[in-house]
């Protein structure tokens, strides 16, 4: 997970405070397919809002257990955990530019 300052938080949690989740959580956990569209939505938005539904929650899985496997496996900061709702932040990663082969 990288890291994120107090300052940055509190912008980030301004930001989204009356937006919805953009992403939920379900029955079968954190799969694969909800991971890359984390990792999507970070790219473009650099924060993304994630809610944990209560099928998700079985054992010992919880929304802080979820959310920090969440930033782990995206290697973003988790700047708030509410109740059943999430936030990730990460900055955007720079995209390398293509270097076209040299004409010979």
């Amino acid at each position: 997970m990288s890291k994120i300052t107090t300052r940055m938080k509190r912008h980030v949690r301004h930001v989204l405070k009356d937006e919805d989740p953009t992403i939920w959580v379900g029955k079968e956990g954190l799969t694969p397919q909800l991971v890359a569209e984390m990792e999507k939505q970070l790219q473009r938005n650099k924060m993304v809002k994630v809610r944990v539904l209560p099928a998700a929650m079985q054992g010992d899985a919880t929304a802080q257990v979820i959310a920090t496997n969440a930033a782990e496996q995206t290697n973003a900061s988790l700047v708030e955990v509410r109740g059943h709702v999430f936030i990730l932040f990460r900055k955007r990663k720079a995209e390398e530019p293509e270097h076209p082969e040299p004409k010979p």
